[in-house]
């Protein structure tokens, strides 16, 4: 089992920056391909960025392109995503997600976090 526990979110003026942290704890993070997902209210949950375990591959949704930045640290089992440029339309609860294996768009995560929530006013 893998705990996974987002911090980090909170309210950003259009325009300004955050850093999502996601703590895992549990098993090994060795081997945990590491994701990000977000649902804005009356929305279904969507891909934001994925990376795998080596930080040698990373995968961003064409909406946050450019603006946002996943990477991760093993030794501290954490995985980051540095959210630059917000628009209010970034606004959601952001999740925290693993699998075991490398990362693919047809392939569930296996576990998921509680969520933190960006609120981006405009």
């Amino acid at each position: 089992q893998v705990q996974l526990v987002e911090s980090g979110g909170g309210l950003v003026q259009a325009g300004g920056s955050l850093r999502l942290s996601c703590a895992a704890s549990g098993r090994t993070f060795s081997g945990y391909a590491m994701g990000w997902f977000r649902q804005a209210p009356g929305k279904e949950r969507e891909f934001v960025a994925a990376i795998n375990w080596s930080g040698g591959r990373t995968y961003y949704a064409d909406s946050v392109k450019g603006r946002f930045t996943i990477s991760r640290d093993n030794a501290k089992n954490t995985v980051y995503l540095q959210m630059n440029s917000l628009k209010p339309e970034d606004t959601a609860v952001y999740y925290c997600a693993a699998r075991l294996g490398l990362y693919s768009a047809n392939a569930k995560m296996d576990y998921w976090g509680k969520g933190t929530l960006v609120t981006v006013s405009s």
